[in-house]
């Protein structure tokens, strides 16, 4: 199941335009609703948000924050928009759910169950 309305930003598509290096990022930007930065809804996935989102697949319910490959750190919550996790939910609302296929040929079914958006200042 792919939910029709991704939703990203204009300042996060331009910079996740540059990341040349993943073919499933490239097609997950050509299907995607770009909208300008301030209209994007606040229960969206986007870069550096905090979500919280469970895993149907197995039960496990994760918290971790989306950003940029140069940033990931895994220890601390924070996972690459290039990982599998990070690609299945960019873009997703909150209640949305997505069927994913990961490295090992193993689907998931992953479910937002909350969004945090950072302070733009932050951002």
């Amino acid at each position: 199941m792919e939910p029709e309305d991704l939703i990203i930003s204009d300042k996060d598509y331009i910079r996740l335009a540059r990341l040349e290096n993943s073919a499933l990022l490239a097609y997950e930007l050509s299907r995607a609703y770009v909208v300008p930065a301030d209209q994007v809804p606040t229960n969206v996935v986007s870069m550096n948000a905090r979500v919280t989102y469970l895993d149907e697949s197995n039960g496990l319910r994760r918290e971790v924050e989306l950003v940029f490959p140069e940033d990931a750190n895994v220890e601390h919550g924070k996972i690459s928009v290039l990982s599998p996790v990070g690609l299945a939910l960019l873009g997703l609302r909150e209640g949305q759910s997505i069927d994913w296929s990961f490295p090992n040929n193993r689907s998931r079914s992953l479910r937002v169950l909350s969004v945090a958006i950072p302070n733009q200042k932050e951002a």
